[in-house]
């Protein structure tokens, strides 16, 4: 006789071995006990049972019966839980009572998931919005389909009397469909400024609803609504408007070094805090390929051959500094 094993299963869930041995039983009438060696959890579960006539031979119960036996265990589950979830619900009951609900939308931070619940709250945000858009978008050219998908929504605001005030990084400038947006805003209440780098998107409503990217990928965000949190984004958002340089104006093209461009003069000061080439093309809103083009030549400039050493001559030079 082999070794009796535990099968840790109940019966509407057979392992193989308890398969095959009840289906035996079941087509034969009957199990001789040693077949069943192997499913000893048929015994357990009541699946099988011993013949009176005949100890040696096992009897199948009937799957009608076992599966009535199941179904009222599951209810008997049911009741019980519907039981407990009655006791719990009288034992809160009255503390319910003392608490006053917050109004509708009130949540000092709520985490958005997914694009539909995101784009959801923005239309929410900007529907309720009465007098200041603040944005920041980063990551360089606007894609013109992003700006066409966008523009309803700035008409509807500026309609109503909505003043817009939007930051973006310098290279969003060399992009077409910017300029197409703007155009059909144009004589409305809508400035654009540009810096060589800006935060992580920010859309910012009558200074009372934030909301932020929670995840790189932009799959989930956060929206904020405690005034602390708001007032904090808004003066950074003004800090940075002060900085940066109006649409209708040029970009700084040089700085006092010679040679050293106004972009190359905010790289040197990027790579002297330590970021690496895929990081300062991020906030430049640049591509990787771009920013290694520019550090190249800024290196020749600074007669540098080695990062080492571009890394001293920057800070020799004060070239380490950002930009106003």
């Amino acid at each position: 006789m082999s070794e009796q094993v535990a099968h840790p299963h109940g019966a509407d869930r057979l392992c193989a071995a308890g398969e095959r041995a009840y289906a035996d039983a079941l087509r034969a009438g009957r199990l001789a006990r040693e077949a069943a060696d192997d499913a000893t959890c048929l015994i357990d579960l009541g699946l099988l049972h011993p013949d009176p006539g005949a100890l040696e031979w096992l009897l199948p119960t009937s799957p009608q019966a076992v599966m009535a036996r199941l179904l009222r265990g599951i209810h008997e589950d049911i009741a019980a839980s519907q039981a407990r979830t009655g006791v719990v619900a009288a034992a809160f009951e009255r503390f319910a009572a003392l608490d006053a609900p917050a109004p509708a939308g009130t949540e000092a931070i709520r985490v958005l998931d997914g694009i539909p619940r995101i784009n959801a709250a923005i239309d929410e945000a900007i529907a309720d919005c009465t007098t200041e858009a603040l944005t920041i978008q980063p990551r360089g050219i606007r894609p013109e389909h992003v700006l066409s998908q966008a523009l309803p929504r700035a008409l509807d605001m500026v309609g109503r009397g909505v003043r817009m005030r939007t930051l973006y990084t310098h290279v969003a400038r060399y992009g077409t469909g910017l300029a197409d947006y703007l155009h059909q805003l144009e004589g409305r209440a809508v400035e654009v400024r540009t810096l060589d780098e800006v935060t992580d998107r920010l859309l910012l409503f009558d200074r009372t609803v934030a909301i932020i990217p929670a995840a790189a990928d932009d799959s989930s965000a956060l929206e904020l609504r405690h005034p602390a949190l708001v007032e904090y984004l808004a003066t950074v958002f003004e800090r940075l408007w002060r900085l940066a340089v109006p649409l209708t104006e040029a970009v700084p093209a040089a700085t006092d070094i010679e040679g050293v461009t106004h972009r190359e003069r905010v790289i040197a000061a990027l790579l002297a805090e330590g970021h690496q080439d895929a990081v300062i093309a991020q906030r430049l809103g640049i591509s990787v390929r771009t920013c290694r083009h520019h550090i190249g030549r800024l290196a020749d400039v600074l007669g540098s051959s080695s990062r080492t050493q571009l890394g001293v001559r920057i800070a020799q030079l004060g070239l380490d500094a950002h930009p106003r």
